[in-house]
């Protein structure tokens, strides 16, 4: 019995990494102060949901979806065309989001949140 409780928690490996990633990403979104880790952290969370998508898209054995005689298993394609779409959209937001943070490094002289609010309240 121990040896398919083993098996079950193993064959669940990209949910693992998944959630890993998901949680490295959260907590360096809320623990860290510079706003380009913030955006890394992003990132990392971003990555993890691409991740389950293709995981939860991925059929045992399944073909692609392509009528031929003999296949009757076949994976749903629409999951990795979303995430080809969510990669792209992802690079721009990335690269809006560095844009803003270079604004804001021009108009503070920092990148760090702390140091943005005190001069925020000291105005």
């Amino acid at each position: 019995m121990t040896e398919t409780v083993l098996d079950t928690v193993l064959g669940l490996y990209n949910y693992w990494v998944v959630i890993f990633l998901m949680m490295t990403g959260f907590y360096i979104v809320i623990a860290r102060g510079n706003l380009i880790k913030k955006v890394i952290g992003l990132n990392i969370f971003q990555a993890s949901v691409f991740l389950f998508y293709i995981t939860v898209g991925k059929v045992s054995g399944g073909t692609a979806p392509i009528t031929a005689e003999g296949l009757e298993v076949y994976s749903n394609p629409l999951p990795s065309v979303l995430i080809l779409t969510a990669i792209v959209v992802g690079v721009a937001t990335t690269s809006v989001a560095l844009s803003l943070v270079v604004r804001i490094r021009e108009a503070y002289e920092t990148i760090e949140e702390d140091e943005i609010y005190a001069q925020d309240e000291a105005r």
